[in-house]
């Protein structure tokens, strides 16, 4: 959202196409009742118009698509501990946490107050166990993870390559788990399980899961969220799809919409490019 307001701005205070755009977008329903899209006659092939979508929050992270090594999320906020009054009402903004405090993207570490709020009032208790980490703090766990086993056994991954240094990504477990390894046997629980149907409400997508490991690379995680916002977290979850599936539809989408001459603004700020793999020697 935050490079889409700039754009917005700066093409209003520089007259240019946000009028012509607003006259010539069109919505047009074909005969089997889909909407399709267009900007300045070109049409937009994707399910989510694109100024739905927040290119800083549906971004990817993976073994493949890296981070920097200085990156870090420009709004970042210290998650408040959770505190409710006689009625049960959270007075803090706050979240229940395991160990110390942790640091999330502002709109998402909102997004997961009202998730745990609402869990909350359907009977569950959740905690969250892990937030932003830094490029370093990473490499730190990753080199601790090889030392112990040997190997890279799919648990931590390299830096650069963390979903949580987006500062988007989050551990959230029940309240039985708070002291325990996590493993895939967690999303046995309830609380996981009203996780999975309910997170898409609140912006947020099971980041990997248990049929996409050949995708993601990563193991099953029933724990893992990470917030991409309501409309991409909803056709995520509701199709079966984990960020990988996402982002190979929407890069698809954008070459077309660019190659057809869309306005290249409304896109290129969903152009995936990757940092240098620092740990390449692994």
């Amino acid at each position: 959202m935050k490079k889409l307001l700039c754009l917005l701005a700066a093409l209003c205070m520089a007259g240019t196409m946000v009028t012509a755009l607003s006259e010539e977008d069109s919505s047009i329903a074909d005969i089997a009742g889909v909407v399709m899209i267009t900007y300045n006659n070109v049409p937009w092939n994707f399910p989510i118009d694109p100024m739905e979508m927040d290119p800083d929050t549906i971004f990817m992270v993976n073994k493949h698509m890296f981070l920097s090594d200085d990156y870090v999320p420009d709004d970042l906020v210290e998650m408040k501990k959770l505190k409710l009054d006689k009625d049960g009402n959270n007075t803090s903004g706050g979240v229940r946490m395991v160990d110390g405090t942790w640091q999330l993207q502002r709109e998402c570490a909102e997004a997961l107050v009202a998730l745990c709020d609402a869990a909350r009032a359907a009977g569950h208790e959740l905690y969250l166990k892990s937030g932003y980490r830094s490029y370093y703090k990473q490499a730190v766990m990753y080199e601790n993870r090889l030392e112990k086993y040997g190997y890279d056994d799919g648990w931590v991954t390299k830096p650069g390559a963390s979903d949580h240094q987006t500062g988007l990504g989050c551990d959230v477990v029940p309240k039985n788990w708070t002291d325990r390894g996590m493993n895939e046997d967690m999303a046995k629980e309830a609380e996981c399980q009203w996780m999975a149907a309910h997170c898409a409400e609140f912006g947020f997508i099971l980041r990997y899961p248990s049929d996409k490991e050949d995708l993601t690379e990563i193991n099953y995680e029933p724990w893992h969220l990470r917030y991409v916002g309501n409309p991409a977290a909803t056709y995520i979850m509701e199709n079966g799809l984990c960020l990988e599936e996402f982002q190979m539809q929407l890069q698809a989408a954008v070459e077309e919409f660019l190659a057809a001459g869309g306005p290249s603004f409304l896109v290129e700020g969903f152009v995936q490019v990757s940092a240098e793999d620092k740990y390449s020697r692994y």
